[in-house]
C-alpha cells in the first residue's frame, strides 16, 4: 500500500505539473496575442480613421497594473503628439489614404501648443488635396481648436458647441485649515509665486491675478487668431461675446447654434456622417452595417510609418508632467529615472541632445539632478537644444538653464521662476484634542522640526534662509544660461509667470519653433546635411505590459467607452479633473518633500491623471492627518 501510495502521489504531482505548464503556455500566448503589435498589413485603401479618445499629451503615463485592477476601470487614452503628427504627415502622402476621419466623440483635451501642431498636421493633410472630416456630439476649445483646420465639421443633432476660453478658478483652504487648526507653514521667495496662496489665502492676491489675466489674455489671443485663421466663417465675437442671446436665437438647440454660427459645418447622426465618407473614401467591402465606409484603423497605419533611422541620430529626452525625485514616469517626470536615461545614451556617439520640456516643475533636487546629466551630455561637447511645449515653467525652466538654446511656441507657459516648500504643523489640533508637547532641549534646534509642537523661531528661520538661498541659485543658473545678470533676472522672476511671446522679448526664450525645429538647429550646429539625421526617443521602449492592461480592461468597459461626450458629460469630466486638483494640493501640503519649484498658476495639466477618483481625493485628506 505504501508503494501505491508513493506512486499515485507522483501520478498526480506530474498532474499538477503539467496543468502548470499547459496554464502557464495558455497565458503565454494570449500575453503573446493581445500585446502585439497592429499589423501593417491591416492597412488599405480608403479613410484613415484616428478616434481620438482621450487625451493628447507629450509622454504617455506608465500605468500602476495593481491600481488599475481595483479599480475595475479602463484608463484614459492617451495619444502621443508626435505620433499624431507623424500619422497625418503620413496620409498626406499616401496614395491608399483619400481622406482622413477625426472621430473626437470621446475627445477630453490637450495642451494648446499640443492642439495647434495637430492642427497644423491637418492643415498639411488638406494642403494634398484630401478632405479632413470631423465628427463629435459636443464641441469644447480643444475640439475645436482642431476641428477649425478640417475641411468638413459634423455634430449630432443631439449636440453642440460652445467656446468657453481659457481660465478659471482655484481653490484656496485657508478658513478650511483655520478650522481644523492646521497651521500652514510656508516659505518662499518671489512676489508673484502663488502656488503657496491656497494654504495662506481665501482668495487669489493682485498680484497673482495682475499675472494671470496677462498670459491667459495672450493665450485667448493666440487661440483666436489660430481658429479664425484656419476658419474664417466662425462668429468667435458673437459664440463668446453674447452666448446666451447666441443660443436663445435658436431655441436653445446647440446643434442649430453651433451650425448658425458657423462652429460646425453639418448636423447628422453618425450613420449619416458615415455615408458621407463613404461618398469619398468608398464603402466598406467587408461591412454591411449602416454608414460604413472602407477605412484604415490609426494603430497599424502608424505601425506601417515608423520614422526614418537613417543617419546620425539626435538624441531627444522627455521631461513631462511633474518633476519628482525617484524613478517615476513616464508621465511623471522622475529625476532618477531621467538622468538615467542620458547617462545611458553618454556612448552612444549622439550628434546632439534635445530636451522636450512640458512640465510645471516639482522638485528642486529632481530638477537639479535632471539639468546636471544634461550638463555630462555637453560636456562631450555635441549641442544641446531645448524645446518647451505647453508648459516649461519652475523646475521646467530649471531644467532648460542646462540648453545652448531654448525653443518655445507663443502659447507655451514659461518662467514661474521662483521657490516654496509648505510644511502643516499641528500644535493648535493637538491643543484643541487635549495633547500637550513637553521636555527637554539642549539646542534650540533639538527635535526639530516637530510638527506636533510646532517650530521655534530658529528652525523657521532656517528653513526660510534655505529657501533664500535656492532661489539665488536659480537666479544665478539663468543668469549664467540667458548671458544676464543676477539682478536683470530678479526682476522678471519672482514667480511670474509669462507667455512664450513675452518670455521670447525678455531674452527667456530665443527663438520660436516646436519640436522639429529644435531637431533641424541642434543638426545644423552639429554640420548635419538634410537627411544625414534622425531623431532617436531615449528611454521610449514601448511597455507591452502597459498595452495588455489598456486592452483587458477597455474591452470589459467597452460600454461606457461608447457613449459619446455631450455638453453635460464634458461638466462632469471638469468635477473629475478638478476632485483631482483638490487631490494633488492636499498632497502638496502633506507629502511634498523638500523645497520645490512648482507653477500653481499654469493651466492645469492635460492628462489621464487629472481625472482622479473620489477614492484617491480621501486618501490624499487622509495623509494630512496620518502621514
Amino acid at each position: 500500500m505504501s508503494f501505491v501510495g508513493k506512486v499515485w502521489k507522483l501520478l498526480v504531482g506530474i498532474k499538477d505539473g503539467l496543468v502548470l505548464i499547459f496554464m502557464l503556455l495558455f497565458f503565454m500566448a494570449l500575453f503573446a496575442v493581445l500585446s502585439a503589435r497592429p499589423s501593417p498589413g491591416q492597412v488599405r485603401e480608403g479613410a484613415l480613421l484616428i478616434e481620438l479618445d482621450g487625451f493628447v499629451v507629450e509622454e504617455r503615463s506608465k500605468i500602476d497594473p495593481l491600481q488599475t485592477f481595483l479599480s475595475g476601470q479602463a484608463p484614459v487614452k492617451e495619444h502621443q503628439a508626435r505620433d499624431l503628427i507623424t500619422a497625418l504627415d503620413a496620409a498626406a502622402s499616401d496614395d491608399r489614404i483619400k481622406a482622413v476621419v477625426m472621430d473626437l466623440s470621446r475627445f477630453v483635451g490637450g495642451g494648446q501648443v499640443h492642439m495647434q501642431a495637430v492642427g497644423d498636421a491637418m492643415a498639411r493633410v488638406r494642403a494634398a488635396d484630401k478632405p479632413v472630416l470631423t465628427y463629435a456630439l459636443a464641441y469644447g476649445d480643444d475640439h475645436m481648436h482642431l476641428a477649425a483646420h478640417a475641411s468638413e465639421v459634423w455634430a449630432d443633432p443631439m449636440g453642440g458647441a460652445v467656446i468657453a476660453g481659457p481660465g478659471g478658478t482655484n481653490l484656496y483652504y485657508a478658513e478650511l485649515l483655520d478650522k481644523l487648526n492646521v497651521n500652514a507653514r510656508v516659505y518662499r521667495v518671489g512676489t508673484f509665486k502663488s502656488a503657496v496662496e491656497p494654504y495662506t489665502r481665501s482668495s487669489m492676491s493682485e498680484e497673482a491675478r495682475e499675472n494671470a489675466a496677462a498670459f491667459y489674455s495672450a493665450l485667448w489671443e493666440e487661440w483666436q487668431a489660430n481658429v479664425t485663421k484656419a476658419r474664417p466663417a466662425l462668429q468667435i465675437d458673437r459664440v463668446t461675446g453674447e452666448p446666451v442671446e447666441w443660443i436663445t436665437a435658436a431655441d436653445g438647440d446647440l446643434a442649430e447654434a453651433a451650425l448658425a454660427a458657423g462652429l460646425v459645418d453639418k448636423l447628422g447622426t453618425r450613420v449619416e456622417f458615415g455615408e458621407r465618407v463613404a461618398e469619398i473614401a468608398g464603402e466598406d467591402q467587408w461591412s454591411e452595417a449602416p454608414g460604413a465606409y472602407a477605412t484604415s484603423d490609426y494603430a497599424p497605419f502608424l505601425a506601417d510609418n515608423t520614422p526614418s533611422t537613417d543617419g546620425k541620430a539626435i538624441g531627444v529626452v522627455t521631461v513631462a508632467g511633474t518633476i519628482v525625485d525617484g524613478d517615476a514616469g513616464p508621465g511623471t517626470a522622475g529625476g532618477e529615472r531621467i538622468a538615467r536615461i542620458l547617462d545611458e545614451a553618454l556612448d552612444d556617439d549622439l550628434a546632439g541632445l534635445v530636451v522636450r520640456v512640458d512640465s510645471p516643475g516639482g522638485s528642486v533636487t529632481a530638477s537639479e539632478e535632471i539639468r546636471i546629466a544634461i550638463e555630462r551630455h555637453r560636456a562631450k561637447d555635441i549641442p544641446v537644444a531645448i524645446s518647451f511645449a505647453n508648459v516649461a515653467a519652475s523646475g521646467g525652466y530649471w531644467v532648460a538653464t542646462a540648453g545652448d538654446r531654448i525653443f518655445a511656441q507663443p502659447e507655451t507657459i514659461t518662467g514661474s521662476i521662483g521657490v516654496f516648500a509648505v510644511l502643516p504643523t499641528f500644535e493648535g489640533a493637538a491643543a484643541e484634542l487635549g495633547v500637550n508637547a513637553d521636555g527637554y532641549r539642549t539646542t534650540p534646534l533639538s527635535g526639530q522640526p516637530d510638527v506636533i509642537d510646532g517650530f521655534t523661531p530658529e528652525i523657521d528661520a532656517i528653513l526660510q534662509a534655505t529657501i533664500g538661498n535656492t532661489y539665488t541659485e536659480f537666479l544665478d543658473r539663468v543668469a549664467t544660461a540667458r548671458g544676464m545678470t543676477a539682478e536683470s533676472v530678479d526682476q522678471i522672476a519672482q514667480g511670474r509667470v509669462w507667455d512664450g511671446g513675452t518670455a521670447r522679448q525678455l531674452k527667456l526664450v530665443d527663438q520660436f519653433g516646436g519640436i522639429e525645429e529644435a531637431i533641424e538647429w541642434v543638426a545644423a550646429e552639429a554640420k548635419l546635411e538634410e537627411g544625414g539625421f534622425h531623431a532617436r526617443y531615449l528611454g521610449a521602449g514601448t511597455n507591452q505590459y502597459d498595452s495588455l492592461i489598456r486592452q483587458m480592461l477597455s474591452d470589459a468597459d467597452s460600454e461606457s467607452r461608447a457613449r459619446q461626450v455631450d455638453l453635460f458629460a464634458m461638466t462632469a469630466q471638469q468635477r473629475d479633473m478638478m476632485l483631482g486638483r483638490i487631490a494633488d494640493d492636499v498632497t502638496r501640503l502633506s507629502g511634498t518633500q523638500g523645497v520645490q519649484a512648482y507653477c500653481l498658476e499654469c493651466p492645469a495639466s492635460s492628462s489621464a491623471k487629472s481625472i482622479s477618483s473620489g477614492k484617491s481625493l480621501m486618501t490624499a485628506i487622509r495623509a494630512l492627518f496620518v502621514d
